[in-house]
C-alpha cells in the first residue's frame, strides 16, 4: 500500500537528506568492494594479507547499511510479505502499517538516543579499532545519521498514511 507517493515523506528536504546518505552509502560500498578485492588478491596471489583488512570491511559495512536504510524506506523498497492482505482487508493493512511503523520509529529513536551518547563517549575516550586504530566516533555518527533519518522518514510516512485514511473516509 503506497500512501506516501505525494505526502510529507516525499518532501524536498527529506529527499535531499536521503540522497546525501545514499551517496555516502555508495561510497562505503565502493570502499568495501575495493578493500575486499585488494584483500583477496594480496592474500591469495601475493601471500601477504592486508593488516587490518577485516576492520576496514567492518567499518565500511556499518556505513553502507546504516546510510542505505533511509533511502530504502523513503522509496519503500523494503521486502514486504502480503500473505495475509486478502484476509485482513484494508483496515487490517492500515492497522499493520501503523503498528509496524510505530514500533520501528520507537526502536530507531532508542537506537539514535543510545548512539548519540556512545558517539560522545567514543570521541572523549578516543575509542578506536584494535589493529588500525580507526577512530570509532565517526562511525557512530554515521549510525546516528542513518537511524535518525530512517525514523524521520517512517514518521512522515505514518503521518501520510493517517492523513490518506482520514481523507478517504471523509
Amino acid at each position: 500500500m503506497n500512501n506516501t507517493s505525494h505526502g510529507l515523506a516525499r518532501s524536498t528536504q527529506v529527499g535531499r537528506a536521503v540522497r546525501l546518505l545514499t551517496v555516502l552509502s555508495s561510497l562505503a560500498l565502493a570502499v568495501l568492494l575495493i578493500a575486499t578485492f585488494v584483500g583477496v588478491i594480496m592474500r591469495y596471489v601475493f601471500a601477504a594479507p592486508i593488516l587490518g583488512g577485516n576492520e576496514i570491511i567492518q567499518m565500511a559495512s556499518v556505513a553502507l547499511v546504516m546510510l542505505a536504510m533511509p533511502g530504502a524506506a523513503h522509496e519503500e523498497n523494503h521486502i514486504r510479505v502480503d500473505v495475509f492482505d486478502s484476509v485482513i482487508g484494508p483496515w487490517g493493512r492500515f492497522a499493520g502499517d501503523l503498528l509496524s511503523r510505530s514500533i520501528a520509529i520507537f526502536l530507531l529513536t532508542m537506537l539514535s538516543w543510545r548512539t548519540w551518547d556512545k558517539l560522545f563517549d567514543a570521541a572523549e575516550f578516543g575509542d578506536a579499532t584494535n589493529m588500525l586504530r580507526i577512530p570509532l566516533w565517526p562511525f557512530y555518527g554515521l549510525l546516528l545519521a542513518g537511524s535518525a533519518l530512517y525514523a524521520v522518514v517512517l514518521l512522515l510516512q505514518l503521518i501520510d498514511i493517517v492523513r490518506a485514511r482520514v481523507g478517504r473516509s471523509e
